[in-house]
């Protein structure tokens, strides 16, 4: 692949050249000649730092190419790259190593100098110069960067979070690249859902992938990963992160530690218990990870799944509050029973009259019924609290005058054991009563003999009315 930001001989002098892949009419179209404007950085390990302006840009090989002072370094992607070579003896791949590390502490260096300065964070976009005597860093222009970084078919996402600025997505960034280095494989491993997966803290923690891995670096490095995730961010800033790299690779001679010095030896017991943490780790992870984001995949349907649910449950609780509180003969004698239920007749409580009846007529219920749709209707239209039926025995007590167009109830019943007993679970009694009705200027005189059985609850019920009136 060619390397679209690449150091080249331009009007006779060697420069750094940003190759855009643009033909010169989308090149003005997307507005690319503003990045001519744009500023990088070179910062030397004194501390001093200076500005890099682009020079000017040419048509080369047909694509706009903007160039600019040159700086001899190597592309710090390039350097991390390089790790994944196959062909590389163990000899070399501890060399690559240890290059990229140094250049990544470099890096970290650097932009610790230059603070909130805003300044390129993807590896690609840097290059790192290094010898006996000093290194400098160059940052070059983030968005003509990005672009030839685009074009050349550089994952852009792998190393930075979208949600960072300033030292934080350093630091971020700067673990990314040393989670790279030092166990050799990145923290995110699905490109398809990479930002999900930052934001979320998805990754293997350092001390369980290599746990030989020094632990205050482990540390340092679980930190950085977890700076885009709110819920589970350590405490440390960016930069307190940066400073504890700094302070993990730097000696006292300002050299830089060995790749080899950040690993120590562990015992089989440190070993099996690392293993067993891992597999638990992953697999409550896993688990965790697919619940959350099925959850989130199927939003609107599980959020109707319980709304559904929650309705099923009021009906339910609903319904069985209103079973709870209905009416019931538990605890009930049967000549109790029957007097009850011509008391419930008078009253209208066609309620207590259908809990009374397991398989008797029921026109006394029906009667009554449409007689309490009457009163409530009444007192609806006449916007009235007042009774709209006088029960027949109050009507009695306080003179019985007729006509009595509003009465209506038993009066004077009597009840007579006729047959059977509760041993046998069946009893027959006879009531003799009078039934005075609306509108009605004498009553009606009934004999009921009624027949009681218990039910599966053990509870007296009425199960047969022969009724005889005049």
């Amino acid at each position: 692949m060619k390397q679209r930001i690449h150091i080249s001989e331009v009007e006779g002098k060697q420069s750094v050249c940003f190759d855009t892949g643009l033909e010169p009419r989308s090149f003005a179209r997307t507005k690319m000649s503003q990045s001519l404007i744009e500023s990088g950085y070179i910062v030397h390990s004194d501390g001093s730092h200076e500005v890099w302006k682009a020079a000017g840009v040419n048509e080369i090989d047909g694509h706009m190419t903007v160039w600019g002072p040159v700086f001899t370094g190597e592309r710090l992607d390039l350097l991390i790259d390089n790790l994944d070579n196959a062909n590389q003896t163990q000899e070399q791949f501890d060399e690559a190593q240890q290059t990229a590390l140094e250049a990544v502490v470099f890096w970290i260096r650097a932009k610790m100098l230059l603070g909130d300065t805003h300044s390129a964070s993807n590896p690609g976009a840097a290059f790192i110069h290094s010898d006996e005597n000093k290194n400098s860093v160059f940052f070059s222009p983030p968005n003509l960067s990005n672009r030839c970084l685009l074009v050349e078919g550089k994952e852009l996402d792998r190393y930075n979070c979208p949600d960072l600025t300033g030292i934080e997505a350093a630091a971020f960034c700067a673990g990314v690249m040393l989670y790279k280095i030092l166990i050799k494989t990145l923290p995110y491993q699905q490109d398809a859902v990479i930002f999900q997966d930052m934001r979320e803290g998805v990754f293997l923690p350092p001390h369980l992938a290599v746990p030989s891995l020094n632990s205050e670096l482990c540390g340092a490095i679980h930190s950085a990963l977890l700076l885009p995730v709110e819920k589970k961010r350590t405490g440390k800033s960016g930069t307190d992160i940066i400073s504890s790299f700094l302070k993990i690779f730097m000696t006292g001679e300002n050299r830089i530690v060995p790749v080899s010095s950040l690993f120590k030896e562990l015992s089989s017991e440190e070993n099996e218990h690392v293993i067993k943490e891992k597999k638990f780790y992953l697999f409550r992870q896993n688990n965790s990870v697919k619940i959350r984001r099925f959850a989130l995949r199927n939003k609107y349907p599980l959020i109707g799944t319980v709304i559904g649910l929650l309705f099923i449950t009021f009906i339910v609780t609903t319904t069985s509050n209103s079973m709870t509180r209905r009416p019931t003969t538990a605890g009930m004698d049967p000549d109790t029973v029957v007097t009850a239920y011509y008391e419930a007749f008078s009253s209208l409580d066609h309620m207590f009259m259908e809990v009374c009846i397991n398989g008797a007529d029921k026109s006394d219920i029906n009667a009554a019924v449409n007689l309490y749709a009457v009163y409530k209707t009444r007192q609806a239209y006449e916007a009235s609290t007042r009774s709209a039926v006088i029960p027949a025995r109050v009507w009695l007590s306080t003179g019985g005058e007729l006509p009595a167009p509003d009465v209506f109830g038993v009066t004077d019943l009597t009840v007579v054991f006729k047959a059977g007993s509760e041993k046998e679970n069946m009893v027959m009694y006879q009531a003799d009563y009078l039934l005075w009705a609306p509108d009605m200027s004498y009553p009606i005189k009934r004999s009921d003999v009624l027949t009681l059985k218990r039910d599966k609850k053990k509870n007296w019920r009425i199960t047969e009315i022969l009724r005889t009136e005049s």
